[in-house]
């Protein structure tokens, strides 16, 4: 009879590719690792492992068996969802990888749905890229992920895992709550803040707006959704400095492609993952950037907000292993996730298709 804890780390090694990352995904030693497949290779009488180079590889005999070892873990994985079925309260713990902007707009919210309703369970969240955690739940690191893809750009699709849409999420130019026209003598740096008593005004007089699209922009509300007829092309705002998250991203990369669609190479002054100083630089002045609605948290923009050629939007999803997916946990925890992100787009800024201001499309 095989040992299903041996199984399961001639799958992770499959799964990782090194003894080193199975030692450290699972908490034990190398050495540790090593001695548990050498004893599976025993039992089972054939070589699991060639040496190619300075890495090891499965032999055919072993990734034979490696499907064999996934179907077994499945049916362990579905046997406790059944279990758990079978129990009137929601408990145990679910384990989630999320990206940034959903741990702060989405996860609150759904966290304090979940204590109210299932105070038995229990939630652990660990903030996540979305290719990483679409890897981590297939190596059952965790129960649950949060991620997003953007137009055009369609994440690979796990065999194991499902993909349950959670919300359409719409990204829009953002630009400085005053931003000044350009042209020769205008001021290129920080934007100056409104002077006392007088919202929406310079605290200095501004130079008057050439025609187009910034002296459009400049007759909008000072922060917020500028109205669709205000729409302005990526173009115009080429000479500006830029923030966009960092190189190698699905974000960055669909940035750079619709910035080159419309005819530039933006000038990426700042590059970072965090969201939250994106904001704070474009707030500021001293960027204009992409963000999606979902960062805002149900909260009113402190930026004024663009829209793009062709209203883009991204869509967040939510992935776990197909014999995890009906636990009970795990239903209970996407059902919050989906109540949360109903409400967590502000009044005209819900995205179309899936949510509009807030309210769940029948």
């Amino acid at each position: 009879m095989l040992e299903i804890r041996r199984l399961r780390l001639l799958a992770e090694f499959a799964q990782r590719g090194t003894i080193a990352a199975v030692a450290d995904a699972l908490a034990y030693s190398p050495s540790s690792v090593s001695q548990q497949l050498s004893q599976l290779e025993r039992e089972v009488g054939v070589a699991l492992f060639t040496q190619v180079g300075r890495r090891l590889q499965l032999t055919p005999q072993a990734e034979l068996l490696v499907v064999h070892a996934r179907a077994v873990l499945d049916q362990l994985e579905e046997a406790e969802a059944d279990l758990a079925r079978s129990l009137t309260a929601v408990g145990g713990t679910v384990r989630i990888a999320v990206f940034q902007s959903a741990a702060h707009a989405v996860v609150p919210q759904a966290l304090t749905i979940l204590a109210a309703e299932h105070p038995g369970l229990r939630v652990e969240v660990t903030e996540r890229e979305p290719e990483v955690g679409l890897f981590e739940v297939a190596a059952r690191d965790f129960d649950l992920v949060i991620a997003e893809q953007y137009p055009g750009n369609t994440r690979p699709l796990h065999a194991d895992l499902d993909r349950v849409p959670l919300a359409r999420d719409a990204i829009r130019l953002a630009l400085p709550p005053l931003l000044p026209a350009p042209g020769p003598g205008a001021p290129r740096g920080p934007v100056r803040p409104a002077a006392a008593g007088t919202p929406g005004r310079s605290a200095t007089p501004a130079p008057t707006a050439a025609p187009g699209p910034e002296a459009r922009i400049a007759e909008a509300p000072a922060t917020g959704q500028i109205p669709n007829v205000l729409a302005t092309l990526l173009a115009d705002f080429a000479g500006r400095p830029w923030v966009l998250e960092p190189a190698g991203t699905a974000s960055r990369e669909w940035a750079m492609q619709l910035c080159r669609g419309a005819g530039f190479e933006p000038d990426v002054r700042f590059e970072t993952a965090d969201l939250m100083a994106h904001i704070r630089l474009i707030r500021s002045g001293n960027a204009v950037g992409l963000l999606p609605d979902l960062v805002w948290a149900g909260e009113e923009p402190s930026v004024r907000l663009a829209p793009l050629p062709g209203d883009p939007q991204r869509e967040v999803f939510s992935s776990a292993r197909l014999p995890s997916a009906s636990r009970p946990a795990v239903v209970a925890v996407r059902d919050a996730l989906a109540r949360a992100a109903a409400a967590s787009f502000p009044a005209g800024l819900g995205a179309t298709g899936t949510l509009d201001g807030g309210r769940p499309r029948g």
